[in-house]
């Protein structure tokens, strides 16, 4: 269980280095190259972080189960952030936190969404844009995964309402956010 309401999405290295400072345990790496990520994850786990990697947005790295490989078995991650379900079953399969990540543009991309979310069973989906509030209830009566919301997150008000319509957690790369 993650017990963290706001979870950094960290891309550069300024924000890297301001992840390790802060009592935070979650975070997750995106936007970096393929090479950085061994250096990056040993630097978190010596720092006593979780963590998780957004696959589709690593560069370099493969995005399909293969990359979610040697993630798990090369980096030892304790998640991956992924909109592949191919990923989210490798996750289940290897031990590690599958995080399904899907955007919802319109009534089919929901429908679609959900359809693969009862399926693979994850145990945390994120749904993006954090805008999509309204749709946690609809969402909540196909998964018993745990809900994160994300993308265009602007305000605390913003975090807020995401947090008491029912996600768990909200994901964001905006720094000022991350010690709510």
């Amino acid at each position: 269980m993650i017990n963290q309401q706001v979870i950094p999405a960290i891309s550069n290295f300024t924000d890297f280095k301001k992840f390790i400072s802060l009592p935070l345990t979650y975070g997750i790496l995106m936007n970096f190259q393929l090479a950085q990520l061994n250096d990056l994850v040993k630097i978190m786990k010596d720092n006593k972080k979780k963590v998780f990697i957004h696959s589709e947005l690593i560069k370099g790295l493969s995005a399909d189960e293969y990359g979610a490989i040697y993630l798990i078995q090369s980096l030892e991650v304790d998640g991956i952030i992924s909109s592949k379900p191919k990923v989210i079953e490798i996750c289940k399969k290897r031990g590690v936190i599958g995080v399904f990540r899907f955007f919802l543009k319109d009534s089919i991309s929901l429908r679609q969404s959900l359809e693969m979310t009862e399926k693979l069973m994850p145990d945390y989906v994120e749904i993006l844009p954090a805008l999509s509030i309204e749709m946690i209830g609809e969402i909540r009566k196909h998964t018993n995964a745990k809900i994160w919301m994300g993308g265009l997150i602007k305000d605390k008000i913003q975090i807020q309402k995401c947090l008491s319509s029912g996600a768990v957690a909200i994901t964001t790369s905006n720094s000022e956010f991350w010690t709510l």
